[in-house]
């Protein structure tokens, strides 16, 4: 009889413990889902952290470090150009609009529009009009030496976009070759950085890692 009902409670503490389990995994999947519908819901694009790998932002912006970014038509700054939702660094030093310690927006974008390429996440630092000869208004001490409008790439403009550039680079992209070297276009944004998480994103860089190495 002792015996019977000993294994009659460790049936119970066995099916207790499963039950217990299954619930503790069912919680934290709704927790991940809900967190992760709140920051769709206030970003607006999916997903909505980004995880930084170079170095080309510091020391505002650090590898490893996890982003927010936001629909850029959201919650436009002050001075935003037409309707881009941007503000480009020449407009921020006029209106005091400041995001990660420069003056302007820090953007996220998809190099030469391609989804294929690794989104780069730099600043805006002004629009150029379509044709314009914009060495004329580009910052001298980012543009390499260059002597006039030829020597840069994609001056006079093809179209009407972003000049870009990271907080830690010498240049302007422009004044790279290839796609990574074009003007901006609007719809090549994917949205605006926001805040940052220091260090969190080296968790996805090394799964990502991981991923691509047992590939």
């Amino acid at each position: 009889m002792g015996g019977s009902h000993g294994g009659r409670s460790a049936g119970k503490s066995s099916a207790s413990g499963i039950v217990q389990y299954a619930f503790d995994i069912g919680s934290s999947v709704l927790i991940v889902v809900a967190v992760g519908g709140l920051l769709f819901t206030a970003s607006g694009i999916w997903p909505p952290l980004v995880a930084i790998e170079s170095g080309s932002m510091e020391p505002h912006i650090q590898k490893g470090d996890l982003v927010f970014v936001m629909e850029q038509q959201r919650f436009p700054g002050d001075g935003e150009h037409g309707d881009t939702g941007v503000v480009t660094a020449a407009a921020g030093r006029e209106t005091g609009y400041r995001m990660f310690a420069g003056c302007g927006d820090v953007i996220v974008f998809e190099p030469g529009g391609s989804e294929a390429q690794t989104p780069i996440i730099h600043r805006a630092m002004l629009w150029v009009e379509d044709g314009e000869r914009w060495y004329n208004r580009a910052n001298k001490s980012f543009i390499g030496g260059a002597d006039s409008c030829e020597e840069l790439d994609g001056c006079p403009a093809p179209y009407a976009g972003f000049i870009t550039k990271g907080d830690n680079n010498g240049n302007y992209d422009q004044m790279h070759r290839g796609s990574r070297g074009t003007i901006v276009k609007p719809e090549w944004v994917i949205g605006t950085a926001e805040l940052r998480a220091p260090h969190l994103g080296k968790i996805r860089l090394t799964s990502a890692s991981s991923s691509e190495s047992s590939a």
